[in-house]
């Protein structure tokens, strides 16, 4: 209960610091919009869309920009892990009885919640456009967001405490943003790739979501791609957690 307590006052206060940052929130916002507006238009001629109206484009591009926002979602919290531990407030909070776990856990929600909103945008503003909305299959492809989000975050989170300086974090999430970006198909499908690309995106967690979300964002279910991505990131969340809350308790013992 201590725990529960604890997790819900570190979302919210977590919540606030983002609602806070106007800059956060328009970036965060205008950057899959534009995604939409000026790489749709490219798309036209894929095989599969080719000759469609911007409905089709929409339902194969849409899907994989609300996975992609997952990844982007998760990386916020490592940046203010840093400042925080640059700041001395993980330092004060060694002298509290606050649960470690919950430490951890209420950054990470809220910047799950986050992703949830602007999910919820970029699906209104597609559905203008002709994207087609199926409300069970978006709830699926919600829950295998939520796990790579809380992925991303917890992997976002344990880096910052171990790299302990901005520098080194950002060149780590740089580092990793463009190859994670392209291998998983976002921009383009995979399968336009030659073999060796498509054996190497395998090894990226975020195309195991891509390739479900565009079959589950229009209402197919019982797909190999789905149970593919709730085989990959069930395990690879567990992991990534316990990494992070390991690392976590050292740093507020």
């Amino acid at each position: 209960m201590k725990t529960l307590r604890d997790t819900g006052l570190l979302f919210w206060r977590s919540a606030l610091q983002l609602l806070l940052n106007p800059a956060w929130l328009f970036v965060s916002l205008a950057t899959p919009l534009l995604y939409l507006a000026l790489f749709t238009p490219l798309l036209r001629g894929l095989p599969g869309v080719a000759g469609k109206g911007t409905g089709a484009v929409m339902d194969e591009f849409l899907p994989g920009i609300l996975a992609l926002l997952a990844f982007s979602a998760g990386m916020g919290p490592g940046f203010n892990v840093i400042f925080e531990l640059q700041s001395g407030v993980v330092e004060r909070f060694r002298v509290t009885p606050t649960s470690r776990l919950a430490l951890l856990l209420g950054p990470i929600l809220a910047s799950v919640a986050g992703m949830f909103v602007f999910d919820v945008v970029l699906v209104g503003v597609g559905a203008a456009f002709g994207f087609s909305v199926h409300l069970a299959g978006l709830a699926v492809l919600a829950v295998l967001a939520g796990l790579l989000a809380v992925t991303s975050a917890a992997f976002s989170m344990a880096t910052a405490l171990t790299r302990k300086e901005i520098q080194g974090f950002a060149a780590v999430v740089q580092g990793l943003q463009l190859p994670v970006l392209l291998l998983a198909g976002v921009l383009l499908p995979i399968s336009l790739g030659p073999t060796w690309l498509k054996v190497i995106g395998h090894l990226d967690p975020l195309y195991y979501l891509v390739e479900a979300a565009r079959g589950l964002a229009v209402g197919h279910f019982a797909t190999t791609a789905t149970w593919h991505a709730f085989a990959v990131l069930v395990p690879l969340c567990a992991l990534t957690l316990a990494w992070a809350t390991t690392l976590y308790r050292r740093a507020v013992a």
